[in-house]
C-alpha cells in the first residue's frame, strides 16, 4: 500500500504485525473486544472523553475502541485511529462507512513517528498498542506535541507475565512440548509486557513531558474458552502462543496443540471454562506544555 509506513526504530514491529501471525486482530476483533471488554469500560471511564473533544486513539487495531470514542465526543467531536497494521485499518475503515460516521477516520502509520497535526488533540488513548515502541521516550515526547496544552494520554498496557496466566500458561506448554527453554528475556524489549514495570513507565513519561502520570491496577478473569478445545483454538491465533507456534513451524503445531489443550484441560473450571487472570496497568498522564 502506498501509505505503509516507511523504514524506522519500529520496523520489526510492523513487519510482524504485517504478518499472517496477527491477521487474527482484524479478522477476529470481535472475540478479542469480548475478552477485553471490563478493561476497556474502565480505561474509558478514566480517558473520560466529552462531547466535542478531539481524539486520537493510538495503534487502534480493529477499531472498537475508536467507534466507542466516537460515540462519546458526538458529532461536534473527532476521532483519528491509527495503527501499522494494514489488515486493521482496511477493517475499520469499513466499519466507519458501514455505521456512516463522520466523525472518525483511520490513518495506516507508525504512530511514534507520523506527523500528527500539532496541538490538535485533546485526548490520546490506546488500549494495548504503546508496547512496541523501538525508543518509547522518543515516541511519547513525539505524540505529546500532538496534545494541547493539559491533554490527556490514557492507556492500557499489560503488567508482568508472571502475573498474566492467560498468556503464559499456554505458553509455557507450548515450550515444554517442544523442549524450548527460551534465554532470559530483556524486559523491556517491544513487546507485549514491555510496559510492565511501573518505574520504568513512570521515567519514560516524565522524560517524555508527561505530567501527573498516575496507574490503576486493573485484574480480571479472561475466559479464554468454553472448553479447554476452544481456549486452545484463541491461544493459537492470538497472543505469545500463536507466536511461538508459528515460530516452530506448522509441522509441530499438532504437538504444541496437544500440549496447550492438556494445559488447559487442567485449569479449566468444573464446568470446563477456561478463566485465567489477566493483569493490566491503566496509566494517565497530561501534556505538561
Amino acid at each position: 500500500m502506498a501509505d505503509r509506513p516507511a523504514v524506522s526504530a519500529n520496523t520489526a514491529q510492523i513487519d510482524f504485525w504485517n504478518s499472517t501471525t496477527t491477521r487474527a486482530w482484524a479478522d477476529r476483533y470481535e472475540p478479542i473486544d469480548r475478552l477485553f471488554e471490563a478493561v476497556t469500560r474502565a480505561a474509558m471511564s478514566i480517558a473520560a472523553p466529552k462531547l466535542g473533544e478531539q481524539v486520537l486513539d493510538l495503534g487502534c487495531g480493529g477499531g472498537t475502541t475508536v467507534l466507542e470514542l466516537a460515540s462519546r465526543v458526538g458529532p461536534t467531536g473527532y476521532v483519528l485511529g491509527a495503527d501499522v497494521s494494514e489488515n486493521s485499518i482496511a477493517s475499520l475503515r469499513r466499519r466507519i462507512a458501514d455505521a456512516g460516521l463522520r466523525n472518525a477516520d483511520a490513518i495506516l502509520a507508525d504512530i511514534s513517528t507520523h506527523r500528527f497535526p500539532a496541538a490538535r488533540f485533546d485526548l490520546a488513548f490506546s488500549r494495548f498498542g504503546v508496547m512496541f515502541f523501538g525508543e518509547p521516550t522518543d515516541a511519547f515526547r513525539h505524540l505529546r506535541a500532538a496534545l494541547r496544552a493539559g491533554g490527556r494520554c490514557v492507556f492500557v498496557c499489560w503488567r508482568t507475565p508472571r502475573d498474566n496466566a492467560w498468556a503464559m500458561a499456554p505458553l509455557a506448554a507450548a515450550r515444554a512440548a517442544m523442549a524450548v527453554t527460551p534465554p532470559p528475556a530483556d524486559p523491556n524489549a517491544p513487546g507485549p509486557f514491555a510496559f510492565a514495570d511501573e518505574a520504568r513507565v513512570r521515567t519514560v513519561l516524565s522524560e517524555a513531558g508527561f505530567a501527573r502520570v498516575e496507574f490503576t491496577r486493573f485484574d480480571q478473569m479472561l475466559s479464554l474458552g468454553e472448553t479447554p478445545q476452544d481456549a486452545t483454538d484463541y491461544a493459537m491465533r492470538i497472543g505469545p502462543t500463536s507466536r511461538f507456534a508459528r515460530e516452530m513451524g506448522d509441522a509441530h503445531l499438532p504437538t504444541i496443540r496437544k500440549a496447550v489443550e492438556q494445559a488447559f484441560a487442567q485449569l479449566a473450571a468444573p464446568d470446563g471454562r477456561v478463566n485465567l487472570v489477566g493483569s493490566t496497568w491503566i496509566v494517565s498522564a497530561t501534556n505538561a506544555a
